[in-house]
């Protein structure tokens, strides 16, 4: 029996177990990622996508996703590869690419714009030896890491990642301690110590997806904006609108003008603020 040492969950796995972020698993005593190299999603996207406004725009980057994730949104827009039922399957048949294939395959799109490597779609820290290897190949190769998360890893993780990471978008998807306990599994602490340190070494942009009934209040968007400037103002902000989906259909997508509005609050704090999905 071991200890998963990568989020606050500290799972306490037996010998084949798989830990509650689905991706990693008890062998031989030690808890690794089973989802090493197993690609669910490749493509060449828009910087802007990812999203990040203020790093490179108008390059693209190769865009990689594997399975699993540590939080249980239930309007997860990737539920097919994070917590969905169809994770399991990813286990087995998912496509395995190696970290030297990987950064093979980056370096023959830079004729397209490609400037590197991101890690997102799934949680990619649940998975971090994959990221780091990568990562370490690519920087050797002069190409940008950018890393998609949820901003629910432990600290040393994130140091161990930093060196080879040039941007960020971090999640911080409400900002109340009990909605991210109890309505998506997840630390508001953690978040933001994550946020604070990554935001002392890398380039990093913030995306608060609203949610009806969750995280749309003018007040909650003030804390949020107050807190997000106390770090830097020139952190960027996406406030981006949602859409029915997942488990969470029982409500209508965000009134753009409800977006609008808390786009406008931030930006009484923030110098970059933009709205998504609008």
């Amino acid at each position: 029996m071991s200890w998963c040492e990568v989020c606050f969950r500290h799972c306490k796995l037996d010998e084949g177990a798989i830990g509650f972020c689905g991706a990693r698993i008890c062998r031989d005593g030690k808890v690794i990622a089973a989802n090493y190299g197993r690609i669910t999603s490749l493509a060449l996207d828009p910087i802007e996508k990812k999203p990040l406004n203020r790093f490179f725009p108008g390059s693209r980057i190769l865009s990689v996703g594997s399975y699993g994730c540590n939080l249980r949104c239930p309007f997860c827009q990737n539920s097919e590869i994070s917590w969905g039922d169809e994770v399991k399957l990813y286990r087995e048949d998912a496509r395995v690419i190696d970290p030297e294939e990987l950064v093979s395959i980056a370096l023959k799109y830079k004729d397209r714009g490609n400037i590197g490597i991101a890690f997102t779609y799934n949680e990619p820290l649940v998975g971090y030896e994959f990221v780091l290897d990568t990562a370490m190949l690519s920087h050797e190769k002069g190409l940008k890491n950018v890393i998609v998360s949820n901003g629910t890893a432990k600290l040393g993780i994130l140091f161990d990642i930093l060196p080879y990471i040039d941007a960020m978008n971090i999640d911080l998807k409400c900002f109340n301690s009990d909605t991210y306990k109890n309505v998506l599994g997840g630390d508001f602490a953690m978040t933001k110590s994550f946020i604070e340190e990554a935001a002392k070494n890398v380039h990093v942009e913030l995306t608060t997806l609203i949610v009806p009934g969750i995280n749309d209040s003018e007040d909650m968007m003030r804390e949020e904006a107050e807190w997000i400037a106390s770090i830097s103002d020139e952190i960027p902000l996406h406030v981006s609108r949602f859409h029915p989906c997942f488990h969470m259909t029982d409500r209508g997508p965000t009134p753009v003008s409800t977006v609008y509005g808390l786009a406008e609050i931030a930006k009484e704090k923030l110098k970059y603020v933009y709205t998504g999905n609008c």
